[in-house]
């Protein structure tokens, strides 16, 4: 049962982890012994890992895997991708050979904007607040020059600042809308540095304008905060191939399957309960990558579900077509990384997955991502209109069961031969394994 502690983040490590023993762990040793066995044996290593966030007790692994043979812009790429989902690694790779074969997949960035929004309450004249915005603009971009110096430098900083009245969303609200160029950092410090110098400065300036009265002057400046969502920071990924080329489904013709893969989309266009679950298989693969290079997934997610939903209901992320015996096949989809900056430049497997990358720009980035979703929801809609996808995803389950049951390898190896042309089922699994431990046993 949980009690409330004061002073918990002034503990040691060790403290932390006897106070959750003593409250929480049920074998107290056992529990103990876990946390330790996944921290690293190098100490220093390991003060780096404890220094990420607040109240760090040990570490929580998850596979980091890879994916070969994605021929994207004519250049060949191994992706790596941290994730602990069975077959999602296996699909994207699957997915990377079949249309290796068909040229590839072909990318472009539509776009690199980020956003950022002071957010304040105004109680008065809004042509007053319109003239006063004209007059200070400038200098509402002049008072972060300190902070942007060395991102104009490369070509970056603030492109834009605009006054957003949002009174008829929420009486009194208006927003300076900002827009930014982070070029190869995701740039979120960046941005609400400058976010909070321009509202200061806003403000300051608020006090002085002769327009307004005592009242006006006295704006509040509610938050200062970048947007994850970020729609004209896209990117483009595509395959295309001749009908024919459609060819690897032995109960299918080609035709017929680039029908259903149309169809599917549709569905998942008409229907929110489907697009949900559609997109979801499109943020394995982009998640997996994005985890493993450093960046931060649930800004990823977010932006991402909310672009699908930008026409007024949720939609799929992917769009497919027949045109004139071509099929086509593609994703747009906001992406807003880095390359350089947060954990790129910390954590040890972080900077190895951009090296298997080859240290990539962000814009490379973002089109290598993008590639991973596309071709993990071409594989999951593969399955699903062709053999169904507990078939390929169960076998990858399999091994999961088999070392929740406790499996030797040598009964993995056998299992793995026993379900080869067989359908798997979690019970089904369980009763197999029992029956052949008992006849080991007799």
């Amino acid at each position: 049962m949980a009690i409330p502690v004061n002073g918990f983040s002034k503990l040691t490590k060790d403290q932390k982890i006897e106070w959750l023993a003593k409250n929480h762990f049920i074998n107290k040793e056992e529990g103990k012994t876990i946390v330790a066995q996944y921290w690293n044996s190098d100490a220093k290593l390991q003060l780096l890992h404890d220094e990420f966030i607040e109240n760090t007790i040990s570490n929580f692994y998850l596979p980091l895997g890879i994916a070969p043979n994605f021929l994207i812009n004519g250049k060949y790429h191994t992706i790596p991708m941290a994730i602990e989902e069975s077959s999602v690694v296996a699909a994207a790779g699957k997915a990377a050979k079949y249309w290796q074969q068909r040229g590839g997949f072909k990318t472009e960035v539509l776009g690199t904007e980020k956003i950022g929004q002071v957010h304040f309450m105004f109680y008065g004249d809004d042509s007053k607040l319109e003239t006063f915005f004209s007059e200070i603009k400038s200098k509402l971009i002049a008072s972060t020059n300190d902070i942007t110096e060395n991102m104009r430098k490369r070509g970056g900083g603030i492109t834009d600042i605009t006054l957003r009245n949002k009174t008829s969303e929420l009486n009194s609200y208006y927003q300076l809308h900002c827009t930014f160029e982070t070029l190869d950092a995701m740039g979120a410090n960046f941005i609400n540095s400058c976010l909070e110098r321009i509202a200061k400065t806003f403000k300051e300036e608020a006090q002085h304008f002769s327009l307004f009265t005592t009242e006006e002057k006295d704006l509040e400046i509610v938050m200062s905060i970048l947007s994850n969502y970020v729609p004209n920071c896209i990117v483009k990924a595509s395959v295309s191939c001749k009908v024919e080329d459609l060819n690897e489904d032995k109960n299918l013709t080609p035709i017929a399957f680039a029908e259903k893969i149309v169809r599917a989309v549709a569905i998942a266009n008409a229907e929110p309960h489907r697009a949900v679950t559609h997109n979801k298989g499109i943020m394995n693969g982009i998640d997996a990558v994005v985890l493993a290079t450093g960046n931060d997934f649930r800004a990823i997610e977010a932006g991402a579900h909310a672009y699908a939903a930008k026409s007024g209901s949720y939609k799929s992320l992917t769009h497919a077509e027949i045109e004139n015996g071509i099929f086509k096949f593609w994703i747009e989809i906001p992406l807003a990384i880095g390359t350089v900056g947060g954990l790129t430049s910390l954590h040890p497997l972080v900077k190895l997955s951009l090296e298997i990358l080859e240290k990539p720009s962000a814009e490379e980035l973002m089109q290598i991502i993008a590639v991973a979703g596309l071709a993990q929801n071409f594989a999951a809609l593969r399955s699903l209109v062709t053999d169904g996808i507990q078939k390929g995803h169960m076998k990858m389950h399999l091994m999961n069961i088999l070392n929740q049951l406790g499996a030797t390898a040598k009964e993995k190896e056998y299992f793995a031969a026993y379900y080869k042309d067989k359908t798997i089922t979690h019970s089904g699994v369980i009763s197999a394994f029992n029956s052949l431990r008992e006849k080991d046993a007799s």
